[in-house]
């Protein structure tokens, strides 16, 4: 077994072979070719974190892979980064650890921002050149520098609650410090990106037609949007039962204002997609499956192991 570092598993990945790999996964997982285990999560008050278990196994892939990642939101106080992690390469036919890729976190926050842009790309309206981000942390830089690359976004709008958080990622990414009344009425495309447990976004803030890409929602009690929003809107996820359970359109879903039956899974929207009308308000709920764990670790364990 060996365990690889950091350093060596981002030599070996390639952002664009790595966004397919992940695009393939959720095709493939909508089509009921991957096994998903249940989530794990611990979470923490103070300080306040999160630690997330995940594992997924693709039909007929020698390995199958289970992810630890935490997220501890005070670590840049003490001068320390906030995510950490691994993910341990098993193999599928004798149960033996390949190899456990220490990567400290950064293949969790990387496939989580390609999915951001996956998701942002299936939704967003043609002509789209303003996008807007909730939240000033790792997730929100790598969303922010991804899904505008990957869609060609000309403009860049940042807010967080901490203003000064978000000032120094908008000088970071090239972007603009907004107040988020202004962020709303900007942007074609907006990604929220907070660990919030009270809505950040409401109904009267987004203005009609809006596309939102919210990745905040990954565990129990979390939620970024407001329930008048999520009602009315056309809902993507990327988990039809784990957005049920812990993602922005469970809330919706357990108020009785959507029918689980009409969350459009991810996955089939790749394979199918559609043209979205655009006054129509479309909401992206990225709760994170497994599945992209294991497509991105091993895209890396396949480069690393020759």
């Amino acid at each position: 077994m060996r365990v690889i570092e950091l350093p060596e598993i981002l030599a070996a990945l390639d952002e664009a072979e790595a966004l397919a790999a992940v695009e393939d996964g959720f095709r493939r997982l909508s089509a009921g070719e991957v096994q998903v285990m249940a989530v794990g999560h611990l979470a923490f008050g103070d300080p306040p974190g999160d630690c997330h278990v995940k594992g997924a196994w693709v039909a007929g892939d020698p390995v199958f892979v289970v992810k630890l990642a935490t997220s501890f939101y005070r670590n840049p106080q003490a001068g320390l980064e906030t995510s950490d992690g691994f993910m341990a390469v098993v193999s599928a036919t004798t149960g033996e650890v390949q190899a456990i890729l220490h990567d400290r976190g950064r293949l969790t926050d990387l496939r989580t921002a390609m999915a951001g842009a996956i998701a942002a790309r299936c939704i967003a309206r043609p002509g789209a050149k303003v996008l807007g981000v909730v939240g000033a942390g790792i997730q929100g830089r790598l969303q922010a520098e991804l899904v505008a690359r990957t869609l060609g976004l000309e403009t860049t709008l940042v807010w967080a609650r901490d203003a000064a958080r978000a000032a120094e990622a908008a000088t970071a990414l090239g972007a603009e410090a907004v107040a988020l009344e202004a962020l709303c009425a900007r942007a074609d495309l907006i990604v929220t990106t907070t660990p919030s447990t009270t809505p950040i976004l409401t109904a009267d803030m987004v203005r009609p037609g809006a596309r939102i890409v919210a990745v905040g929602a990954d565990a129990p009690g979390k939620r970024e949007l407001e329930l008048a929003l999520t009602g009315r809107a056309r809902l993507v996820v990327d988990s039809r039962p784990q957005c049920v359970a812990h993602g922005e359109a469970g809330w919706a879903v357990r108020a009785g204002l959507v029918d689980e039956a009409d969350l459009i899974e991810l996955g089939d929207l790749l394979a199918r997609p559609i043209r979205f009308a655009d006054d129509e308000t479309v909401v992206a709920d990225l709760t994170g499956v497994g599945v992209q764990d294991v497509q991105i670790a091993k895209l890396a364990w396949r480069r690393l192991a020759g």
